[in-house]
C-alpha cells in the first residue's frame, strides 16, 4: 500500500463519509503533514448505529456458538493476510516503527483466534440440590457494549474492545481515535469482510466527548468498555453510572521496576532499555520508576543510558529504526514541562531531554536520576520517552515506593530470590506483576490493573466474561 486509505464511518455495515458531514485532519507524526480528512458522525448517525446495534445483538446472540467462532477465526486469518497494509496505514498515522506496527496487528489476530475459541467455552454449572430441584447457572451476553480505543495501539485496543464482545454474543460499536482511524477501521472492516453483520459491529468517530455522552445517554447500550487516561475514565465511569452499565476500565499506570541486587543486571538492561522506549514510551504498563538497590545502582545507571543513546529514533518506516515520533504535538510538550519540573526539583538529567529537528514530533531518550517524589513526573504519568533511575535501600523500601502511587496496572522485578518473588507476588500493588521478564500480557491472560488504573479485565477468559451476566435458575 503506497497511499494512506480513505476514511469513513462504518454503520449497518455500509461505508459513511461526505455529505456535509464535519471533518478533522489526520496528521503523520514523523512529518506533520495531513493524511487525510475523517468524517465525524451526526447525531442521525449515532442513533442509526445504536438502532443496529440493538436489532444486530437480537441476531448475534442467537448465532451458534459454532458459526460464531467459525467467523471470528476467519477474520483473524484476513488480518493476518492484511497486516503488512494494516502496519504501513499504522505507522503512517501513529509514527511507531513498522516492525512494532506489524507485531501489534498479529496479536490482535491472535487474540481473536483465543476469543474465537472462547466462543465454545461459555460454561455455566448446575449446584447439587435435594432430589427433585437443582440450580442452574447460565452466563447470558450483556447486550449491545459500547468502546473507546485510544491510538497508542491502534489495532490491538480496538480489537481488546470488540473481540471479547464478539465472541461473548454482543454487538458493538467502537470508536478507535480520531488520530488514528485507518487501524481501527481496517480491524472492523475484516470482521465485516469475514462475516460479522454489519449490525453487529460498527465503526464511529466525532468529538470524543459528544459521542461518548450520546451512546452512553441511550438504554440500548448496556456495557462500557474504555482505554484512557484515569481522569476520563472516571467522567465515563460517572456518565455510565445513571444507566447502571456495566464498565471495564482500563486507566492510567506509572509502572515501577525493582531491580534487586542479586539480579543479573546487563539482562534486566538488555530487557528493559527497549521495553522502556517501545512506542516511544507511550504504552499504559511502560516501565517508567526504576526503583534500584543501592549496592548495584551506578552500574545500572551507566549501563542504561548507554544503550539509551544507542537508540536510532527516525521515521518508523525507515529501515532500522528503533523509535519513532511521539504521537501529537502535546506529548511533546508535557514530557519537556515535566522534565524541566523534574530538574528543577533537583533530579540529574543523564542524556536527553531535547526534541529533535523541527518537523514531526521527535522526542530523545531521555534519563533522568534521583528524582525527587515531589517531582510531577514522579506523580504523573508521562507516556513518553523518559526513564526515572532511582536508588534505594532495599526490599522494603523498594515496595513502599512501589505502592506509594494510586496507579496499579503493570510493575516488574528482578530478583533471583524465590522467597522474594512470592513476597513481591503477594505485597506489590498492581494488576499484572512480571517478575525477571518484560512481558505483562498473553492473549489467554487477563489484562488489567487496580485502584486508580481501572477495573475488569480484557483478553484472556475474563475478556470475554466482562460482557456476560449470570442468570440463576432455581427449580423445584
Amino acid at each position: 500500500m503506497s497511499d494512506y486509505p480513505s476514511l469513513h464511518l462504518l454503520i449497518g455495515g455500509d461505508q459513511i463519509s461526505g455529505d456535509g458531514r464535519k471533518t478533522e485532519d489526520v496528521l503523520n507524526p514523523a512529518t506533520g503533514d495531513t493524511l487525510a480528512a475523517l468524517p465525524h458522525a451526526t447525531s442521525d448517525d449515532l442513533d442509526r448505529a445504536l438502532d443496529n446495534a440493538e436489532q444486530g445483538f437480537r441476531e448475534w446472540r442467537n448465532t451458534s456458538a459454532d458459526k460464531r467462532a467459525s467467523i471470528l477465526t476467519k477474520a483473524a486469518g484476513l488480518i493476518k493476510e492484511r497486516a503488512g497494509d494494516i502496519a504501513q496505514a499504522l505507522t503512517r498515522e501513529q509514527g511507531k516503527p513498522i516492525g512494532e506496527a506489524k507485531g501489534e496487528t498479529m496479536y490482535a489476530a491472535m487474540l481473536l483466534e483465543f476469543y474465537a475459541g472462547e466462543c465454545k467455552r461459555l460454561y455455566g454449572r448446575t449446584l447439587v440440590r435435594p432430589e427433585g430441584s437443582r440450580v442452574e447457572i447460565q452466563y447470558h451476553p450483556v447486550g449491545p457494549v459500547a468502546g473507546f480505543a485510544p491510538w497508542n495501539f491502534p489495532t490491538l485496543n480496538v480489537m481488546r474492545k470488540i473481540g471479547g464482545a464478539l465472541a461473548a454474543g454482543c454487538s458493538t460499536i467502537v470508536k478507535p481515535s480520531e488520530e488514528t482511524p485507518a487501524s481501527g477501521i481496517a480491524i472492523v472492516q475484516a470482521l465485516l469482510d469475514a462475516g460479522v453483520p454489519g449490525n453487529v459491529v460498527q465503526c464511529v468517530f466525532g468529538v470524543p466527548s459528544d459521542v461518548s455522552e450520546h451512546l452512553l445517554a441511550s438504554p440500548i447500550i448496556r456495557k462500557l468498555t474504555f482505554t484512557g487516561s484515569t481522569p476520563v475514565g472516571k467522567h465515563l465511569a460517572k456518565l455510565a453510572a445513571d444507566d447502571l452499565k456495566v464498565t471495564t476500565m482500563e486507566l492510567g499506570g506509572h509502572g515501577p521496576v525493582l531491580v534487586f541486587k542479586d539480579s543479573d543486571v546487563d539482562n534486566v538492561l538488555d530487557t528493559m532499555v527497549s521495553n522502556k522506549f517501545r512506542n516511544a514510551g507511550q504504552v499504559c504498563v511502560s516501565p517508567t520508576r526504576f526503583l534500584v538497590e543501592e549496592d548495584v545502582f551506578e552500574k545500572f545507571r551507566d549501563g542504561f543510558v548507554e544503550r539509551a543513546e544507542k537508540i536510532k529514533v527516525g521515521n518508523g518506516l525507515e529501515d532500522g529504526v528503533q523509535m519513532g515520533p511521539m504521537a501529537n504535538a502535546r506529548g511533546v510538550d508535557g514530557i519537556q514541562d515535566k522534565i524541566a519540573n523534574a530538574v528543577d526539583k533537583g533530579a540529574k538529567l543523564l542524556t536527553g531531554g531535547e526534541r529533535i529537528g523541527n518537523q514531526g514530533y521527535f522526542h530523545q531518550p531521555t534519563v533522568l536520576a534521583e528524582v525527587p517524589t515531589d517531582a510531577d513526573i514522579m506523580n504523573e504519568e508521562p507516556f513518553g520517552p523518559v526513564a526515572i533511575l532511582n536508588p534505594m535501600a532495599g526490599e522494603e523500601a523498594m515496595i513502599e515506593e512501589a505502592n506509594r502511587l494510586p496507579y496499579g496496572l503493570a510493575a516488574y522485578a528482578w530478583t533471583q530470590d524465590p522467597a522474594r518473588r512470592r513476597r513481591l507476588a503477594a505485597e506489590v500493588e498492581a494488576g499484572m506483576l512480571a517478575i525477571n521478564t518484560g512481558g505483562v500480557s498473553a492473549v489467554d491472560a487477563p489484562f488489567g490493573g487496580v485502584k486508580w488504573s481501572g477495573y475488569g479485565s480484557e483478553d484472556g477468559r475474563e475478556g470475554v466474561m466482562a460482557c456476560m451476566v449470570p442468570k440463576t435458575i432455581h427449580e423445584g
